[in-house]
């Protein structure tokens, strides 16, 4: 083992609750969105998302921080402390300064937010409680997983939207080979309350179709957008002596690779930046085009953006080069969980062998070898995940099973 290892995945999805129920219900092809219940969404133009249901905060979180903080940090922390028991790593017993947490976040606490602002507006300032100057803030999962489980080492958070999460994971690795021992590391979003949505709806780019079997199809020439989804997932990155040294009872695999880029300005006559980003990762990890066995895409959804993905990956890879799959077709985009929970998948399909399906896309495009309504069983050693975030962020990173 050379670099950074996950020894422990977290996962709080729309299809359930851990790493390993959220993989079962992807293999199964089970399908996660569904109409809006967080609020009544009947006078909005999206009303469709991907909700985590039966999760109840008090379960996962200590009662006196519920109320400190928004449903974006109670998935994180939940999140958190399933990962850190999946690695069986107790914090207790390692040097508070050698553990780090870097999360993703996109949105931050806007349902928190609304609720205070309401007051404020409403009923007055003296209405507005003293957590909101902290629960809204998009370092406030970071802070709190820190300060419960006593993580003292290098912090921060990074806001790339969908691209964060990857991102966030690529600078655990920075950390942990500058000295750090151990990183909660990934990200998790919820956003679905009307000024989250609303703000949301600004970018122009999701889906209002009422049916949620064809809402999300990307890739597909009937595509017309995403739908919104929460939740996410947190990993936990270690450095690989360290996971050795105290017998970590399993590793997923290596984080070997990262590429990231930024788009030119619209208008420009430079081209996108995403095929770039991929080219990049590989050149880090060390490998060529031919030994990647997977692809988890990006997948936006919003037509002229899903041609330059597939121009990107038929670039690097060759027309139908490289089987390419988009399993979020079932959870919707969930910002800045999204990415930590395609890398996630890609770790437990290079532990399986197995490539999950993308759901309720009908027509693939010529050049793409997309893995359609069924799991494909295929050797999966090395994997690629792509993810852009609004704005022009474009990240790739690549994982692969230790030799």
């Amino acid at each position: 083992m050379s670099g950074p290892v996950v020894t422990g995945l977290g996962a709080v999805t729309p299809l359930g609750l851990g790493a390993e129920e959220h993989w079962r219900a992807t293999l199964a092809g089970r399908r996660g969105l569904g109409p809006i219940t967080r609020f009544d969404s009947s006078s909005y133009p999206v009303r469709l998302a991907g909700e985590v249901r039966g999760f109840t905060a008090a379960e996962h979180v200590p009662s006196r921080v519920i109320p400190q903080t928004d449903h974006w940090t109670h998935m994180g922390l939940a999140a958190a402390q399933l990962a850190l028991s999946d690695a069986e790593v107790d914090p207790a017993e390692l040097n508070e300064y050698e553990m780090a947490v870097v999360t993703a976040a996109s949105s931050g606490g806007t349902e928190f937010g609304q609720r205070e602002m309401v007051n404020l507006w409403g009923r007055g300032p003296g209405f507005v409680g003293a957590y909101q100057s902290i629960a809204w803030f998009y370092a406030a999962t970071t802070g709190q997983i820190s300060i419960r489980h006593g993580m003292r080492g290098p912090c921060g958070v990074i806001a790339t939207e969908q691209a964060g999460g990857l991102d966030a994971l690529a600078h655990a690795r920075r950390l942990l080979r500058d000295g750090t021992r151990v990183a909660v590391s990934g990200g998790a979003d919820a956003s679905l309350c009307p000024y989250g949505l609303v703000a949301q709806l600004s970018s122009g780019r999701l889906s209002v179709s009422p049916d949620p079997e064809r809402a999300y199809v990307p890739f597909d020439p009937e595509a017309a957008g995403y739908v919104p989804g929460e939740g996410g997932a947190l990993l936990i990155v270690e450095d690989a002596g360290h996971a050795a040294r105290r017998g970590a009872p399993r590793i997923y695999g290596e984080i070997a690779g990262y590429g990231v880029t930024f788009d030119p300005p619209p208008g420009s006559d430079r081209p996108p930046a995403l095929r770039r980003a991929i080219e990049n990762a590989l050149a880090d990890a060390g490998v060529a085009p031919g030994d990647v066995d997977v692809v988890f895409a990006d997948a936006m959804g919003v037509p002229e953006l899903d041609r330059v993905e597939v121009e990107a990956l038929t670039a690097v890879f060759g027309p139908r080069g490289v089987p390419v799959t988009a399993p979020k077709t079932m959870t919707g985009r969930l910002y800045a969980g999204g990415a930590s929970l395609d890398t996630v998948t890609a770790l437990l399909a290079v532990r399986d062998s197995v490539i999950p399906p993308t759901v309720a896309v009908r027509t693939a495009p010529d050049g793409l070898d997309l893995v359609l309504d069924a799991p494909r069983e295929a050797p999966v050693r090395c994997a690629l995940v792509v993810a852009r975030g609004y704005g022009g962020f474009n990240s790739a990173l690549v994982v692969r099973a230790i030799a």
